[in-house]
């Protein structure tokens, strides 16, 4: 069955639990007869329940959030969502804090189906992490990478470091003598690492304006 015909219809006696196995399809009929508040991934065809969502982590998610607007914003052509179902592969159906993509007329690799869920993998990918750090920082960038994520990011809470990652490299992206990470995709995305751990706004947001003012 195409991705784009998949409808939410309830089944009886489709429920999910942590730790399930079964195909994204499977998973999406599910997922749509569980309650709205009802949050799961599925990562390599196993179900995966997020832990509650700590202040701290709404803080800096908030921030992040506010930062790639703000580029999408001043940059034609792409586009930012917030906790969007990610239909990756037949094994993988992911809602990541962030995504950065850029629109399929200019050459992006992810597109959006009737049902407005995203298909394919988006060109940048964010995560806030504190209880999740070990599944964001080994088994989701797996799945990630393999389905052609090329920049991820996990904003670790607890011990306060941003990991950036090249994925199609296979490499880290490190930041500056100033602490600045520069996206290896995106023109001008400047992303302050103090400005957004400890969090500085001002910092984050002068950042962000020069790199959207730079030769890039």
């Amino acid at each position: 069955m195409a991705i784009d015909s998949l409808q939410c219809t309830e089944k009886e006696g489709s429920r999910l639990r942590n730790g399930d196995c079964m195909t994204r399809e499977e998973f999406h009929r599910a997922y749509c007869a569980m309650p709205d508040s009802y949050r799961a991934e599925l990562l390599g065809g196993i179900v995966f329940e997020p832990s509650p969502v700590s202040y701290a982590h709404g803080q800096s998610d908030g921030d992040l959030t506010w930062l790639l607007r703000e580029y999408a914003g001043a940059t034609p052509g792409t586009g930012v969502a917030h906790n969007v179902t990610v239909m990756l592969s037949d094994d993988d159906e992911v809602q990541p804090d962030l995504i950065l993509r850029i629109d399929r007329k200019f050459g992006g690799m992810s597109r959006e189906t009737r049902e407005h869920y995203i298909v394919g993998p988006p060109e940048l990918v964010a995560e806030i992490a504190y209880s999740s750090r070990a599944i964001d920082l080994h088994f989701k960038k797996e799945r990630y990478a393999l389905a052609g994520v090329i920049e991820y990011v996990v904003v670790c809470l607890c011990p306060k470091v941003i990991h950036w990652f090249d994925l199609r490299n296979g490499k880290s992206v490190e930041a500056d003598k100033k602490g600045v990470f520069r996206s290896t995709v995106f023109p001008g995305l400047w992303v302050a690492r103090s400005g957004l751990l400890d969090p500085d706004f001002e910092l984050m947001k002068s950042t962000l304006m020069r790199g959207l003012r730079s030769a890039q």
